[in-house]
């Protein structure tokens, strides 16, 4: 575990700390070079959504707790100071799970015993109003607070009952017989002091330990439940649906102020669109890709460098950087790493990946400089 100086507290802080760790094994082969949250998503890395809508809630210093590739967070974020915070990195050198990981970040904390900190997973795309999940944790002075949703199938997630007061009354685990719809949305409100007690060290669970041992000793335990948009963009499927939504603007994020959305297609610098080709349904097309006439892309995700050749069809997948798609090849829902090549005519279909480097056909994959 890494160590940070001792700061004296600002008690006008807010603080939160991001759990950015995992190693995003669903989203392979993306996550080979790149950690999952920091996946171009609208155009930008994905935390600076957590960020942004974090800074409008009022939090102005945020640890990073993370482990996987953990120098590529300070290279891509830096200080913070691009997103109005202040952003100190803890690193995990050994998974501690959901407890441990949040108990090693508190290191790095500023806040005092009884003061809120924020605590959000880092691969979630959410639209509930964080400023009143906070208020309610200050006015029924709880242990913590959770963020709860409802989904059609909570079997999938396990789920969180409550009673008429809002007070979580128990943390269940996946069942085929779940009692509510309510579920986990993995943003948390904690009493600084009760991460405190978790031990330093050791792999602990929130799930499993930490929430239903205060549930067991009498400690307040709020519910926030909340209808707006949620999506957990752990899967290839999500994190494009994700991307393509806030393009769409059916999700609102600060971090797209400047960038021109909503719309059906988002361009970055450099890019070239082919006036005879079709781009729709909230695809972000990277900077320096090139797309040529009658190529038909729909709600995709283009990473920067991308090249898709005439008449191809792309639709509901996403392609890393710098990858090549030839004349008339049709990708339908499929992942593709960075630098992989689809040769002319070839189909990729129902999930289908490619890893990085892949040639996948022969080399007279060819493109027009005339766009």
């Amino acid at each position: 575990m890494s160590s940070q100086p001792v700061i004296p507290a600002r008690p006008e802080q807010l603080e939160a700390i991001l759990l950015v760790g995992g190693q995003g094994t669903r989203l392979r082969p993306l996550t080979i070079s790149t950690p999952k949250p920091l996946l171009p998503t609208a155009g930008v890395p994905f935390l600076a959504h957590q960020l942004a809508k974090a800074a409008a809630a009022g939090v102005t210093r945020v640890v990073l707790a993370t482990s996987y590739r953990a120098a590529m967070f300070s290279e891509c974020l830096g200080d913070g100071s691009a997103f109005g915070l202040e952003i100190v990195y803890v690193q995990e050198d050994t998974p501690l799970g959901t407890g441990g990981a949040i108990r090693n970040a508190a290191q790095a904390l500023h806040s005092a015993p009884a003061s809120p900190v924020i605590v959000l997973n880092g691969d979630v795309l959410s639209g509930h109003d964080l400023a009143a999940q906070l208020d309610l944790h200050s006015k029924m002075d709880a242990a913590v607070t959770l963020h709860l949703v409802e989904v059609p199938d909570p079997a999938r997630f396990g789920c969180v009952p409550t009673d008429t007061d809002g007070r979580v009354t128990a943390f269940l685990e996946k069942t085929p017989h779940p009692v509510t719809n309510r579920i986990n949305a993995g943003c948390y409100v904690f009493r600084r002091s009760v991460i405190d007690v978790i031990k330093p060290g050791v792999v602990t669970s929130v799930e499993r330990e930490t929430f239903p041992g205060l549930i067991d000793a009498g400690e307040v335990v709020m519910g926030y439940p909340d209808t707006s948009y949620w999506l957990d963009v752990g899967t290839p499927e999500a994190f494009v649906q994700g991307s393509c939504d806030l393009v769409l603007g059916r999700l609102h994020s600060p971090a797209l102020r400047a960038s021109g959305v909503p719309g059906e297609m988002l361009v970055l610098e450099g890019a070239r669109v082919d006036p005879a080709a079709r781009v729709t349904g909230g695809t972000v097309v990277g900077a320096g890709c090139l797309i040529e006439a009658g190529a038909q892309v729909a709600g995709s995700v283009l990473f920067d460098g991308v090249r898709i050749g005439a008449g191809a069809q792309v639709s509901a997948s996403v392609l890393g950087c710098g990858v090549q798609i030839g004349e008339s090849a049709v990708l339908e829902r499929a992942v593709i790493g960075d630098g992989a090549r689809v040769a002319t005519g070839n189909e990729l279909r129902a999930g289908m990946r490619l890893w990085p480097g892949v040639d996948l056909g022969p080399t007279s994959v060819r493109f027009s400089t005339d766009v």
